[in-house]
């Protein structure tokens, strides 16, 4: 059999010109009532116009496992085995597990309305490389997935990877050779630079009990590096601590073009965006380029002051404009990065959080608002909670919403959300000019069907997207 070509894109730019419009969303959900058997799934959302499902969940995969809080996934190949493994195929979700660490594989491509469960990698198989708290997953170019890791079998920091075969998904061992950073949660590689870079949430011992203000102070519970590692060596190189603003580092995302040797990540406590670049002399930098201000409030549960809490971040396959969400101060933000080094701020759409005018919640002092904004309703339903996961379509046009952070956080910050089950709105996107807007005729309300309220959270689409598939350089 010869093959053509490999799957995915050959560019970012091919991906955002040639790219398919997407029709499907596969969301990570998590069943808040674990009551009676009820178990986290993968739903199946269509996201197309012309549908008559339009706007609807049409296919529930159920896990069947208690406690597994499906967080995020990525594909058994992507983008970055275009060519050298020309045969093979995008057709297998992979989602670990944050809490249960079992690996669950998903066929997409015999069905890809219908997905179905391929195989689970039960949480024993991983545990024998003493991993735990699996988060991100990423495609490699020699056949494996690798998984990040934050903790160890008792629930300590460690920043390790799971390397999974993406053939026979069995567990082949981790990926660091020698010292490795001291926590761990995204990370992004780019073999052209010969790097790979990770960020740190904190030790899960401490995440896992909820969100306590006075545990962003303690060195011990939240880390605040990011960490360089060689790529061919795979050993750490450097670290940089971000200080006060950088405390919880979370996602990370390189500029796509894969010679550029520059990126961004966002800080959740520290509500920061920080530049990080290769210098000339080859060593890594940092800069903050973004800090969220703090409002002083009364009657907020965590303290006097609500920070914007930046959640998840991602960057158009143009490498122009820049998107984050704030999930405690409710809005989510565009910025051009045309000068990376100086993003401007050219949309904000305020859709929930923390604040909202008729919370518990009053705001003292607020260096950007006039007043609490509005609650926001669509097709009739209330926007509950703040704004989480981002997933952007890949003609840069359409930006996809979702609510659910972590069902404990979830818990903590919006108990209504608990109740109500979560959302999913779409942001139209003026790629030419900059700007966003609501559109107020696409709502997926997680609140109905048999499974009760759920709580979505990372959303995939099955050719891939902007926060899934890294591109390598010709060399």
């Amino acid at each position: 059999m010869s093959c053509s070509h490999g799957p995915g894109y050959a560019s970012p730019l091919e991906a955002m010109e040639k790219g398919p419009i997407e029709k499907l969303l596969y969301v990570c959900c998590v069943q808040p009532d674990q009551s009676n058997g009820k178990s986290d799934l993968l739903a199946t959302v269509d996201v197309d116009p012309e549908s008559p499902t339009y706007c609807q969940i049409i296919h529930r995969l159920r896990t069947g496992r208690p406690d597994d809080e499906l967080h995020h996934s990525g594909w058994n190949v992507c983008s970055s085995c275009h060519g050298d493994a020309a045969c093979a195929k995008r057709d297998k979700l992979v989602l670990p597990a944050l809490l249960s660490n079992r690996i669950f594989i998903v066929d997409t491509g015999k069905n890809p309305k219908k997905p179905f469960m391929y195989k689970v990698i039960e949480a024993s198989e991983v545990n024998k490389v003493n991993c735990t708290a699996l988060h991100t997953a990423h495609c490699l170019a020699d056949g494996n997935v690798m998984i990040s890791a934050m903790g160890d079998l008792e629930g300590n920091p460690k920043s390790e990877f799971v390397l999974v075969d993406s053939k026979t998904f069995t567990v082949q061992g981790t990926w660091v050779k020698g010292q490795a950073a001291r926590f761990n949660y995204d990370f992004w590689y780019q073999p052209y630079h010969d790097v790979m870079i990770s960020t740190e949430w904190g030790a899960p011992r401490i995440w896992k009990r909820g969100y306590k203000a006075e545990d962003g102070d303690t060195p011990d519970a939240y880390g605040r590096n990011l960490n360089f590692y060689s790529w061919s060596k795979r050993e750490l190189i450097q670290t940089i601590d971000l200080g006060e603003d950088g405390v919880a580092p979370l996602e990370v995302r390189f500029l796509h073009d894969p010679k550029e040797s520059q990126g961004f990540v966002g800080t959740a406590v520290g509500s920061s965006v920080f530049r990080f670049y290769k210098q000339d002399d080859g060593k890594w930098a940092t800069e903050r380029v973004i800090k969220v201000l703090s409002k002083k409030v009364s009657g907020w549960f965590a303290g006097p002051r609500i920070g914007g809490l930046i959640s998840d971040i991602l960057i158009s396959l143009d490498d122009r404009f820049l998107y984050f969400s704030n999930w405690l101060h409710g809005d989510v933000r565009q910025y051009d990065i045309t000068d990376p080094a100086k993003p401007k701020l050219t949309g904000q759409v305020f859709l929930g959080g923390a604040f909202v005018k008729g919370s518990a919640v009053t705001v003292l002092e607020d260096p950007e608002l006039d007043a609490q904004p509005e609650p926001v309703f669509i097709k009739g339903k209330r926007f509950f909670g703040g704004p989480q996961m981002l997933q952007l379509s890949l003609d840069g046009k359409r930006l996809y919403v979702s609510t659910s952070l972590f069902s404990p956080w979830d818990r903590q910050f919006y108990p209504e959300t608990i109740k109500e089950g979560g959302r999913i709105i779409k942001l139209d996107i003026n790629i030419v000019e900059g700007g966003m807007s609501l559109d107020r005729n696409f709502l997926i309300d997680f609140s109905e069907g048999i499974d009760g309220p759920i709580l979505p959270h990372e959303m995939r689409y099955p050719g891939g997207d902007c926060t899934s598939d890294i591109w390598l350089a010709q060399q």
